[in-house]
């Protein structure tokens, strides 16, 4: 038994939760956010970074200084109904019914779609999505083995093919930063980098990975609960550390981009510009390299952490079952189409993420706040129903063209910081004081 991590795993379980963390979602964002702030690239940096990064290594920390073996144990701290059904919408959330299927779509439409016609890419996106989820599932058959596949091949390469276009772009730029911001970060690029980093949504990855890493301590030999906790937060540092410094090497990269192209309507596009403008045609196959390997880690991630918490949950339900099920689903679902899938999980994210960002906050807090049921279930409580109106508001427009449609609008629209997806804070900060008013008297009453 080891009392901790040597550096050596702990610089590889940190670069594994890199790996489980950065999709190809967190590769486009930040050069589209960096084509848009243009010559107030530094303020939007700060706003992504604050929550983008802050949120999700809040989650990690907060799993470590609880102790908690994973965000269903966490949430039992509200109650134990709430946990079953929290955990299981996160997980088929991120796992086979929305983002896994994305994934593969993402990998799909940004690395194989450019190399056929049009009329092929129905076909090969089913053959693709099949052999993308048989890898992962062949991948993900040993939970013990993800430090081995993710943070010593998987992410290495990863970051070896899109440091070549970073080097390449930074020491050859195509411009300079001397160009007009648009939207939201003309006048306020901090508040906007903040917000669109809110909605990467990667907090609530945050919960779904603890378990991962906290397995993957455990196989390494260390069980003492303070230092697995220790551990977890260290692994959690480094990851987000070089998520940062990508990030904010990936918007360079959107701002630079703008000397040579116009600014695209997503970052997947300019970033396939920049791969053949350098490579040339060799750019291409570089940059479907990239993608692929940046799913399919994430998918081998998710896949994990599906099979692991559902079995810890529902013991009778296998490992193997589990993660059968994750991949089959997937692999059927991606073939529905990117814009669908966004569609139909947007309303979930909305109601889930509020949700969650309180439950790291709060364990986060417990330190000094404490861990009562009357302070995590008050807080809760009183940011569920925002959180409801959040997703309902986020259906599709045509569901809404009605007059239950347009009140839950006025509703949620009367919210203060609604307009930034925000809604939820003010009701949340009532009901954590209310927790902590109800937590001080039952413990006056038991004294």
């Amino acid at each position: 038994m080891k009392t901790r991590l040597s550096k050596r795993n702990l610089i590889f379980i940190g670069t594994m939760l890199f790996g489980l963390f950065f999709g190809a979602g967190n590769l486009i964002f930040p050069i589209y956010l960096g084509q848009q702030a243009g010559q107030h690239l530094g303020g939007a940096i700060v706003g992504l970074l604050i929550t983008g990064i802050g949120l999700p290594l809040l989650g990690v920390i907060g799993i470590g200084l609880t102790r908690s073996e994973g965000v269903f144990e966490l949430a039992t701290t509200v109650s134990r109904p709430y946990a079953y059904i929290f955990t299981v919408a996160l997980y088929l959330t991120l796992g086979p019914l929305f983002a896994m299927p994305r994934l593969a779509t993402t990998a799909f439409q940004i690395g194989i779609a450019p190399f056929l016609a049009k009329s092929q890419q129905t076909s090969v996106l089913l053959a693709f999505s099949v052999a993308f989820f048989i890898v992962t599932w062949l991948l993900a058959r040993n939970p013990g083995k993800l430090m081995t596949y993710i943070g010593k091949w998987l992410t290495p390469l990863f970051l070896l093919l899109l440091g070549s276009l970073i080097v390449v772009a930074l020491v050859k730029p195509l411009g300079n930063f001397n160009v007009a911001a648009q939207g939201a970060y003309t006048s306020h690029p901090i508040l906007a980098g903040f917000t669109e980093g809110y909605n990467t949504m990667d907090a609530l990855a945050s919960l779904a990975f603890g378990i991962v890493v906290i397995d993957a301590i455990r196989d390494l030999g260390v069980t003492e609960p303070g230092q697995i906790a220790t551990d977890t937060i260290k692994a959690g540092l480094i990851s987000m550390t070089l998520m940062a410094v990508i990030y904010a090497l990936l918007a360079v990269m959107g701002t630079l981009s703008l000397g040579q192209f116009s600014a695209a309507a997503n970052g997947g596009v300019t970033l396939a510009q920049l791969a053949h403008y350098y490579f040339g045609d060799f750019g291409n196959l570089l940059l479907a390299l990239i993608v692929i390997i940046a799913c399919l880690k994430t998918s081998i991630g998710l896949t994990s952490a599906f099979g692991d918490t559902g079995h810890s949950m529902f013991p009778k339900l296998p490992y193997a079952g589990l993660i059968g099920f994750a991949c089959i689903v997937p692999a059927v679902l991606a073939n529905v189409g990117l814009t669908q899938l966004i569609s139909y999980s947007t309303p979930v994210l909305m109601l889930l993420y509020p949700l969650a960002i309180v439950l790291i906050l709060l364990a986060v807090l417990s330190p000094w706040l404490g861990k009562s049921r009357w302070l995590f279930a008050m807080t809760t409580a009183w940011t569920l129903i925002p959180a409801i109106l959040a997703g309902l508001v986020a259906l599709p427009k045509f569901l809404l063209q009605n007059a239950i449609g347009h009140w839950l609008l006025q509703v949620n629209g009367a919210l203060p910081l609604a307009e930034l997806g925000l809604g939820w804070t003010v009701p949340a900060l009532i009901g954590l004081i209310l927790g902590l008013i109800g937590q001080n008297w039952q413990a006056h009453r038991q004294s």
